[in-house]
């Protein structure tokens, strides 16, 4: 799907040279995919102090399942 968007070159060309990209294409992905991903991470703040624990679980015991 083309797009016709007005960028910042300036920010494109930053991003290029930090990120190693070869394209503006791969640096404007790679912020996209970087975007949602940080941003959904942060979905879960809204869930601070809601969620109850079981005092009782041994999370170690877990571990040695294996």
């Amino acid at each position: 799907m083309a797009s016709n968007l007005d960028l910042n070159q300036e920010l494109i060309e930053e991003a290029k040279k930090i990120g190693g990209f070869k394209t503006k294409k791969d640096a404007v992905n790679h912020a996209l995919d970087e975007y949602v991903r940080r941003n959904k991470q942060l979905g879960i703040l809204k869930y601070f102090g809601k969620v109850d624990y079981d005092p009782e679980y041994n999370y170690k015991a877990e571990r040695d399942r294996g």
